[in-house]
């Protein structure tokens, strides 16, 4: 059976359709209408079709910004405002006729990269999204561990600082209002009292103020990626997202990691992704 899989990201849609070498048969991308629920399940839908127009016999995974609620059966969670509340899964299984597998970014990033990229030999993995936001997904032998109320792997929003920054979650101290872009971002305008995107801030590297703000990201990386291994212990992390193109936190970050892990032994690898961009589209086909 072919597989077909659909990454609904915020500024572009893909759709790729495998065959059972997992070889690539058909692939497009659309820009997402991010703004227009309506209009994001017509170009959800098109592409399907458009993909899918010389197959019959596939299977459908869809990777969502967001997850869905076990309870009600609507997207929630999602940093694309239109889609909460909103029955995404129904809504497309009904216009496509076809039964969907639907999970969100960071499932099917670490579902892809644990089948297919750089962990692809770790039974046990704990995948990484670091970029506009912080997320987490779970891999265990194969097989998605998305938990009791679909939020197994959010470490974004594990409290790192007791009344810390301000998170849109309504908590505070969030793990993502201080490792994301944006709160990185944030951090050294506050530094500096200039507004500099993540590449600029990274060029920077003499000054005090990048030194002090290098030392805050590793510090809180650190912290919040050892908590993960205290309670999970898994045989690898891969980490994804923008964030993940910055060598020093797989040498100075896996170090402050160690060194907060509560074990005598510590080698976790800390893996740089393999499918980039793509992860999600290929871990949304992998969904069946």
């Amino acid at each position: 059976m072919y597989k077909l899989g659909v990454d609904l990201g915020g500024t572009k849609t893909e759709a790729i359709l495998l065959d059972d070498s997992l070889n690539i048969v058909e692939r497009k991308r659309v820009v997402t209408p991010h703004e227009n629920y309506s209009e994001i399940v017509d170009a959800i839908s098109n592409l399907v079709l458009e993909v899918s127009k010389n197959i019959s016999d596939y299977s459908l995974g869809i990777c969502t910004p967001g997850a869905i609620s076990k309870q009600t059966g609507l997207i929630k969670n999602s940093n694309t405002q239109c889609l909460i509340g909103k029955p995404l899964k129904t809504d497309l299984e009904e216009k496509l006729h076809k039964k969907i597998s639907m999970e969100n970014d960071a499932n099917c990033f670490v579902m892809a990269e644990s089948k297919m990229g750089a962990a692809k030999n770790f039974d046990f993995v704990f995948g990484v999204i670091m970029g506009t936001g912080v997320g987490g997904g779970i891999v265990v032998n194969g097989n998605l561990h998305s938990g009791r109320t679909n939020i197994a792997g959010e470490w974004g929003h594990h409290t790192l600082h007791n009344n810390g920054n301000s998170c849109y979650c309504g908590k505070q101290g969030c793990v993502e209002t201080y490792i994301s872009g944006p709160a990185l971002e944030k951090k050294w305008t506050l530094l500096t009292g200039q507004t500099k995107s993540m590449p600029e801030i990274l060029s920077n590297t003499e000054s005090d103020a990048r030194k002090q703000w290098k030392d805050e990201f590793l510090e809180n990386f650190g912290v919040g990626l050892a908590n993960v291994i205290d309670i999970l212990d898994p045989d690898a992390i891969v980490l994804g997202g923008g964030l993940s193109n910055i060598d020093f936190l797989y040498t100075e970050g896996k170090k402050l990691v160690y060194e907060k892990v509560f074990s005598d032994l510590v080698d976790t690898p800390i893996l740089k992704n393999e499918l980039g961009d793509s992860a999600g589209v290929y871990g949304a086909a992998l969904l069946n």
